[in-house]
This record gives C-alpha cells, structure tokens and sequence, in this order.
C-alpha cells in the first residue's frame, strides 16, 4: 500500500520554495500565521482550502496533492543525467517563473491601490 502524501508539508515545502513566508500566505486567506502552522502540520486538507492555497501560491491543486518529494529525488537520481537535465524541463525553474510573475501582479495591485487612494484623497478634499 502506498503511502499517503502529506499535504500539509507539501504547502510549507512550496511556500518556502517560492520565498513566501507564512504571514504572506495567512494575510491573503484572511487568516493569522497560527492557523497556518497548524494547517502545515495537517496530513489531510479540505479540498476548498486547497484550491484556494493553490490559487494563491499559482500551483496547481494536483502538485500539492501528488508532489512527493522522495519519488521525485528517485526519479531525478535514475533517470537523469547531468547532461541530460540541461536540456530538459527544470521544475525549479518555472516555480521561480511564476513566483516572479506572482511578484509582479502584486506590483502592479500595489499600484492600483495607490492609485486609488489618490483619487478617494482628491475626492475627499474637494
């Protein structure tokens, strides 16, 4: 019987390889950074939680629910070699892709939001 993949570590496993500290992650589910230390320690994790964590961290829900991080340094360790993975996929790669392209959206929000309180503020002192 295989074993179960442990979701909860997966989440902290990918937070922590797209730089994203638990304080991040809890402010944009509108939790406290309590509440996700004790979801990253859960095995199991509603799958409505899931897909809003995935959607957060822009992963798919599948990466959190398969992603078994012994299987996959097997699978790197028989079946690639050095100069095999130059010219491949790079996983690692494409998470800092989208991290930056994560990064970015946030810019441009950030922008928006400034841009707004600016026209709520000229409103304001009419």
């Amino acid at each position: 019987m295989e074993a179960m993949v442990h979701q909860g570590r997966n989440i902290k496993k990918l937070r922590e390889m797209l730089g994203i500290k638990q304080e991040t992650l809890a402010s944009e589910l509108g939790w406290n950074q309590k509440r996700i230390s004790v979801l990253e320690q859960k095995e199991q994790i509603d799958l409505p939680v899931l897909e809003q964590i995935s959607a957060i961290l822009n992963i798919p829900v599948e990466v959190i629910t398969n992603f078994d991080e012994d299987k996959a340094i097997h699978n790197i360790n028989n079946n690639f070699h050095d100069h095999a993975v130059q010219n491949q996929f790079n996983p690692m790669e494409k998470i800092i892709e989208l991290y930056e392209e994560k990064t970015a959206l946030y810019e441009r929000m950030l922008q928006e939001k400034e841009g707004l309180i600016q026209r709520l503020e000229a409103l304001l002192n009419r």
